[in-house]
């Protein structure tokens, strides 16, 4: 749908967190004196000062908050619904011939330039941030938006032909998308989000969506290893590269990056890159400089002798076990736990069993199952443990209990939605805490 198209339409706008607000921002430019109907399940109160002011003070807009949010949608033309929220939950709200969109989908229907998407469960963040990286260094202007925290349709006016849009796209964002990016990148998938989605089938199909919509002058970058794909690859008509790290062995290792990210994220960029024609030199300036975004196995410092690293990202076990294979065996003390899906923790269970971790924080509730799934493993354990709500308490047990020398690693298995806004707000009071510890 082209922008255009929405003047005379009556628009939804469902869902107001940072694709909503941006949506509505954008709407309101382009539209100055059109009539919008806002809608979120959270009170007005719990938006930040500025946007309350912005909603309060827009006197075309027609505000609906609280439980009763989806009436909203009853004489809506076109609903623009927010990733977070399922079709599933609001299909019998949404009137006959009223047209369903999101954001992710109103940009790839008027975004002039090229796209390159970036999907998976876990390094996507620090894969797209690479390929900005790269790209910058390489003297292509483009923008890195989508999942990692900048919403995409603002910078819609600004984006030229010439240039090429960066999109980290989670499987929310991809699902029901009728378009795909002209290069398109799958690192991964495991378990996740299953209170979102049927079943990890249709979790699969979702993130498939990265590439099912390409034409023949595209390109899909994909990890074999994803058994799902094998019928994926049949259904493009892309051209398709499977990802392989050997044959990028000697670039891999001169890189430095497996200490942050998977040898198959590296070896997706590198493909990329040969795509895009860009010169093996620029490969090892970006290489060298790139410094991996917060919250991903970031190092915080060293504070009262002991390393504190803070990956509030990993939200899932694999991501886990991928930062104490990284670390290694100066792990002394780990913070785990937080909202449960309803994925297993069984393999982080083993890990933490055959590792040198002596102390172990966790958050409910999923920190619970960790402690449940180590005890069937191992009763026996002399692993010290500390269940706590709250993360100051965490990181102050943290001090007393870690040796000098040794490593406190926040990773913790599990989203952060029970006890914090985000991983953001998680990472940060984790280091807040750390740096204010007397």
């Amino acid at each position: 749908m082209k922008i255009s198209q929405l003047k005379n339409k009556k628009i939804v706008i469902l869902g107001l967190g940072i694709e909503g607000i941006d949506t509505y921002l954008f709407l309101r430019k382009n539209f100055p004196g059109k009539e919008i109907t806002l809608a979120d399940k959270k009170p007005l109160d719990s938006f930040e000062l500025g946007i309350r002011n912005k909603l309060e003070k827009d006197k075309n807009i027609r505000l609906i908050l609280g439980n009763n949010y989806l009436k909203s949608l009853e004489n809506a033309g076109v609903i623009i619904k927010t990733s977070g929220i399922s079709l599933s939950s609001i299909k019998k709200f949404v009137p006959k011939h009223c047209e369903v969109t999101s954001q992710i989908q109103l940009f790839f229907d008027n975004c002039p330039a090229k796209i390159i998407g970036i999907t998976g469960t876990k390094g996507k963040s620090t894969t797209s941030s690479l390929i900005h990286s790269l790209l910058k260094e390489a003297k292509i202007k483009n923008y890195l938006l989508g999942n990692i925290g900048t919403a995409a349709l603002s910078f819609l006016s600004k984006i030229k032909k010439t240039d090429v849009v960066i999109l980290e796209l989670s499987a929310h964002q991809l699902q029901n998308l009728q378009k795909s990016p002209h290069i398109a990148i799958f690192l991964n998938i495991y378990p996740e989000h299953l209170d979102y989605y049927v079943n990890f089938k249709e979790y699969f199909l979702a993130k498939a969506n990265i590439a099912i919509h390409q034409k023949k002058s595209d390109y899909f970058i994909f990890n074999p290893e994803i058994k799902e794909i094998k019928n994926l690859e049949k259904k493009l008509i892309s051209k398709t590269i499977p990802i392989n790290p050997d044959k990028f062995k000697d670039i891999i290792e001169e890189s430095n990056l497996k200490n942050i990210t998977h040898s198959f994220n590296i070896a997706a960029v590198l493909e990329l890159a040969k795509i895009l024609g860009i010169k093996q030199e620029v490969l090892m300036k970006t290489f060298k400089k790139f410094k991996t975004p917060d919250h991903r196995l970031e190092y915080v410092g060293k504070f009262k002798e002991i390393r504190f690293y803070d990956d509030s990202i990993a939200t899932i076990p694999e991501a886990v076990i991928f930062a104490l294979d990284i670390l290694g065996n100066d792990v002394e003390t780990l913070i785990a736990g937080g909202l449960n899906r309803g994925i297993k923790f069984n393999k982080i269970a083993e890990r933490i069993v055959n590792s040198n971790i002596k102390n172990l924080i966790l958050f409910p509730d999923s920190g619970q199952e960790i402690l449940k799934e180590i005890k069937r493993i191992k009763k026996d354990n002399h692993i010290n443990i500390f269940e706590t709500q709250k993360m100051k308490d965490a990181v102050v047990f943290a001090f007393k209990h870690t040796s000098k020398g040794k490593i406190c690693l926040l990773s913790p298995a599990s989203p952060s939605f029970n006890l914090f806004k985000d991983y953001q707000e998680r990472g940060d009071i984790f280091k807040e805490a750390i740096k204010n510890y007397k």
